[in-house]
């Protein structure tokens, strides 16, 4: 049995990679900073599926919590197959509005540890010849949309131009980018969700089938949805100018700073 590991595993859309993965019969590393909710996470995937899940109580804003999950991940006697970054939050409100230690601990959890983890998986996976990297982003990297957007951006650079690097190695990597999911993510940064269109929600469910699918064909990005496939074609033919002024509006009404 191979085994997962993913950050941000008790709610959204890392919940629903545990489920799916567990589901599928591979044994879990379970990744976040509620120890009691990882272990009842961890209890009932095990009694339903009958897999291994083993509890990793980390915070990825510190350098020990990074430290502690780069660890497992490098651990050659009990490999990781598959690394999924899902740990991330959003900041309510724009630019200069938010305090320099909250913009920094996002960059932290979105853009450090992505990295460090990421590199510690993959050399392990490397040398075995065989491994995945799922790291999850936004759409809102596309779009000029304050540091939640710009951190997204480098996910999904880093992703892609890595992925070119280990290309023949055995190793995929792939940046996934969802549009609005229905999950803690507004509730926990303080953002009423109310005025967002029906349309625009997706399923955590269908999202992680799709995106395992993408990573199976060996793409480096996954937009797992025909919706937003359509809109970000439309954002790459927009003028740049037009684009940013319709962000900052819309973001300021739907999404994270």
């Amino acid at each position: 049995m191979t085994t997962a590991l993913i950050t941000g595993s008790t709610a959204g859309i890392g919940a629903a990679f545990a489920r799916r993965l567990a589901a599928d019969g591979h044994n879990l590393v379970l990744v976040a900073r509620d120890t009691k909710r990882l272990q009842d996470q961890a209890t009932e995937l095990h009694d339903r599926h009958g897999i291994e899940a083993e509890v990793l109580t980390a915070d990825l804003a510190t350098d020990p919590g990074i430290e502690a999950v780069a660890a497992r991940l490098g651990d050659r006697r009990s490999p990781v197959d598959l690394l999924v970054n899902n740990a991330g939050f959003g900041n309510k409100g724009r630019y200069l509005d938010v305090s320099m230690a909250d913009e920094l601990k996002m960059l932290k959890v979105h853009c450090e540890a992505v990295l460090r983890l990421t590199s510690a998986a993959s050399e392990a996976m490397r040398e075995r010849g065989r491994g995945g990297v799922v790291n999850v982003a936004s759409v809102a990297a596309f779009v000029p949309r304050g540091t939640y957007g710009a951190s997204k951006a480098w996910v999904v650079q880093f992703t892609q131009g890595a992925a070119r690097d280990l290309a023949g190695s055995g190793v995929r990597l792939m940046a996934l980018c969802p549009g609005f999911v229905r999950t803690e993510f507004h509730q926990r940064a303080g953002m009423g969700t109310d005025n967002i269109p029906g349309w625009m929600w997706l399923d955590a469910d269908k999202l992680v089938a799709a995106a395992l699918t993408d990573l199976s064909r060996g793409k480096t990005l996954s937009i797992p949805d025909p919706r937003y496939k359509a809109l970000m074609g439309l954002v790459k033919v927009a003028p740049r100018g037009l684009l940013g002024g319709i962000t900052s509006k819309t973001g300021r009404k739907y999404g994270p700073q």
